[in-house]
């Protein structure tokens, strides 16, 4: 799939694209088709399936915890996989394989970027993999026709955003603070410097992720970005409200889009 002409395509009737995120295997695989199936109804834009690992260094508080319990629980990458494979088959919103490079290394690059294609993934995100060590990962990439996201933050100087950019393919995730995932982000003229920087650094899509949490965050964002990334915020409700508190925040964040 063509993930910037999809964006585009889907932004012909909305001001701003979802992204929402999962944890295979936490709080277990039954929860989290509960979750796509509530995701699929109301009507998110695209999914990321996040790969349990034990040291997910860009994730805060609520999802360490919960990659610890999903590999307590057995969740490994067979599991993973035929999950994925499952999700794909039964849902036409495109999904990423999210994980850490760790999981790309074990595998090697070619098996681990046709078992996500055969899986029926769009793409990956692997946060700590630095631009200069994709070597073979990104040719093959493009030979199992995925794309593999890459991340702009605050920290990065023009130099080398203008390098990330020039490499990325079907949008960047830009991060919208320092830190790890949960927190929540300030919409200030701090992020709005840095996504300028970004606008500069490419003409792909850009999405924003780290601390977005309701429909009235996606109304500020209108026209600043093209999609919003929410992680946590679900998670945390989840846990707070179980699938009726989850649904009534994916509508307001679905809402949040016109």
């Amino acid at each position: 799939m063509n993930l910037t002409a999809y964006i585009r395509q889907e932004l012909q009737s909305k001001k701003i694209l979802l992204m929402t995120h999962l944890i295979a295997g936490y709080p277990s695989l039954d929860a989290n088709r509960q979750m796509l199936q509530i995701m699929a109804e109301v009507g998110v834009d695209m999914v990321e399936l996040q790969m349990p690992f034990s040291e997910p260094i860009a994730d805060g508080p609520t999802f360490v915890r919960a990659n610890q319990e999903a590999l307590a629980a057995g969740m490994n990458l067979e599991l993973y996989f035929n999950f994925m494979q499952e999700a794909t088959s039964a849902y036409s919103f495109p999904q990423l394989m999210m994980g850490y490079y760790n999981t790309a290394f074990r595998m090697g690059h070619d098996p681990f970027c046709r078992r996500v294609r055969e899986s029926g993934g769009v793409g990956f995100i692997l946060p700590d993999l630095p631009l200069e060590e994709y070597g073979d990962l990104r040719p093959l990439s493009e030979t199992n026709e995925l794309s593999p996201i890459l991340l702009m933050t605050p920290t990065n100087r023009p130099q080398r955003l203008a390098e990330i950019g020039a490499h990325a393919r079907g949008f960047v995730y830009a991060v919208a603070r320092k830190g790890v995932t949960g927190k929540k982000t300030e919409f200030d003229q701090g992020l709005d410097s840095f996504l300028a920087r970004c606008r500069q650094a490419t003409d792909l899509p850009l999405a924003l992720g780290f601390g977005i949490g309701s429909g009235a965050d996606l109304r500020q964002l209108q026209g600043q970005v093209e999609m919003a990334i929410v992680g946590s915020a679900l998670l945390d409700r989840w846990q707070e409200a179980g699938a009726t508190g989850y649904r009534a925040l994916l509508e307001d964040l679905v809402g949040g889009r016109n």
